[in-house]
C-alpha cells in the first residue's frame, strides 16, 4: 500500500539507508488495479494507492530518493494484472509522466521468444523515447533459457541488468543454488557486466529470517564479488542491528558499487572451499574464501598468492584487508607467500588485496 511505501521512505532517511547509497524504493507486482482506465492507461490500485503513484514519487523525491515500479511484457503479470503488451509506448510514457525512476519489467504471459524479445526491445526503446531516466530491469534471459542460449550482447544494449535464474527465497539453499549456477556459467556471463549493464543475482534477504548470520555475510560478500544490483527485500521497522550493520558495511558497498565495474567470478573449487576474486579500481582485487561445509565447526583454507589476478596481483608484494565477517588488518605478504583463512560451516571471509 501507499501507506507501507511511505514509511519505508521515512526510515530509509531516518535509519542511514539513503547516506549508504540505497536510493531505490521499489514497488513489485499488485500495485494495479485489475483493468486499465478508458483511456487504456494502467493504474493503482483506488484502495491501496489512494493517492495514485503520481503522489507516492512526488513524496518518495522529496526524500532524496527514487520510486521503481512494475510491469510484464506479456498480456497480464505474474499475479495476473494487466500486462503491458501491445502498450508498450503508452506504459512508457505514463511511468514517465508519474515520475517513475526504475522498471522492473518482468517476463510472464507471453505467447512466444519472438513476442518476449521484441516485448523487451520494444519497452527499452519506448522508455529512452521519454526523455526521462528510468532504469530498466528484464528478465529477459531468464525466459529464454530453458529454450535458447540468450544474446548477452543484445540485452546489454536494451537493459540495465537482468536476471538469469530463479527467484531467491530466504534460504541458504536459495542463495547456495545462486552461486552455483553463476560460477556454472561464469564463461558467458562474467565478461558481458559492466557499466551500465548488469547480470542480476536477485534481492538481498539479509534482515529476514531464512538465514544465519554466516549465511548473511555470505550473501553480502558474494554479491559484492558478482557486482550484483543491491535491492534489499526485507521490512525495515523490524531489522536488527547486525543486519542493519552488514547491509550499511562502507567497505563492502565500496566493493559491490566499484567503478571499474568488472564481474567477479570463482578461481577455485577445492572439496569444500571456494575461491573467488573480483578486480577493482587502482589494481586492488576482492577475494572470498567460502566454506560449503554445513557442518562441524570453523575450517582453514590455505592458497597460494600466485593463484590471484593471473599471478599479478601480489607481484612483488600486496597488503591484505579482511573486510568481513569483521573489518581488520592483515598486513603485507610478498608473492611467494600462502594465505591461511578460517571460515564458519555456510560462511564467508572477504578480503581486499
Amino acid at each position: 500500500s501507499e501507506q507501507l511505501f511511505v514509511e519505508m521512505a521515512d526510515r530509509m532517511v531516518a535509519e542511514g539507508w539513503r547516506d549508504a547509497g540505497y536510493e531505490f524504493i521499489c514497488i513489485d507486482d499488485c500495485w494495479m488495479a485489475p483493468t486499465r482506465d478508458k483511456q487504456g492507461r494502467l493504474r493503482a490500485d483506488p484502495k491501496r494507492f489512494p493517492g495514485g503513484i503520481r503522489k507516492l514519487a512526488d513524496y518518495v523525491h522529496s526524500k532524496g530518493l527514487k520510486l521503481g515500479i512494475y510491469s510484464d511484457v506479456g498480456n497480464k503479470t505474474c499475479a495476473g494484472f494487466p500486462g503491458s503488451y501491445d502498450h508498450y509506448d503508452l506504459d512508457a510514457q505514463t511511468f514517465a509522466s508519474w515520475g517513475v525512476d526504475l522498471l522492473k519489467f518482468d517476463g510472464c504471459n507471453s505467447d512466444s521468444l519472438e513476442l518476449l524479445a521484441e516485448g523487451y526491445r520494444r519497452m527499452s526503446l519506448a522508455l529512452n523515447k521519454t526523455g526521462r531516466s528510468i532504469v530498466y530491469s528484464c528478465e529477459w534471459p531468464f525466459y529464454l533459457r530453458p529454450v535458447q542460449q540468450p544474446n548477452y550482447t543484445e540485452i546489454k544494449q536494451y537493459c540495465n541488468h537482468w536476471r538469469n535464474f530463479y527467484d531467491v527465497y530466504d534460504s541458504w539453499s536459495s542463495i547456495k543454488s545462486i552461486l552455483d549456477w553463476t560460477a556454472l556459467h561464469q564463461d558467458t556471463i562474467v565478461k558481458i557486466a559492466g557499466p551500465g549493464g548488469w547480470n542480476d543475482p536477485d534481492m538481498a534477504m539479509i534482515g529476514n529470517f531464512g538465514l544465519s548470520w554466516d549465511q548473511s555475510v555470505t550473501q553480502m560478500a558474494m554479491w559484492a564479488i558478482m557486482a550484483a544490483p543491491l535491492f534489499m527485500s526485507n521490512d525495515l521497522r523490524h531489522i536488527s542491528p547486525e543486519a542493519k550493520g552488514l547491509l550499511q558495511n562502507k567497505e563492502v558497498i565500496a566493493i559491490n558499487q566499484d567503478p571499474l565495474g568488472k564481474q567477479g567470478y570463482q578461481l577455485v573449487k577445492d572439496k569444500n572451499f571456494q575461491l573467488w576474486e573480483r578486480p577493482l579500481s587502482g589494481r586492488a582485487y576482492a577475494v572470498a574464501v567460502l566454506n560449503h561445509q554445513e557442518i562441524g565447526g570453523p575450517q582453514n583454507f590455505t592458497f597460494f598468492l600466485t593463484f590471484l589476478g593471473n599471478g599479478l596481483a601480489c607481484n612483488p608484494a600486496c597488503c591484505f584487508q579482511q573486510v568481513l565477517p569483521a573489518s581488520r588488518d592483515w598486513g603485507v605478504y610478498s608473492w611467494i607467500s600462502s594465505l591461511s583463512v578460517e571460515v564458519n560451516p555456510t560462511g564467508t571471509v572477504l578480503l581486499k588485496v
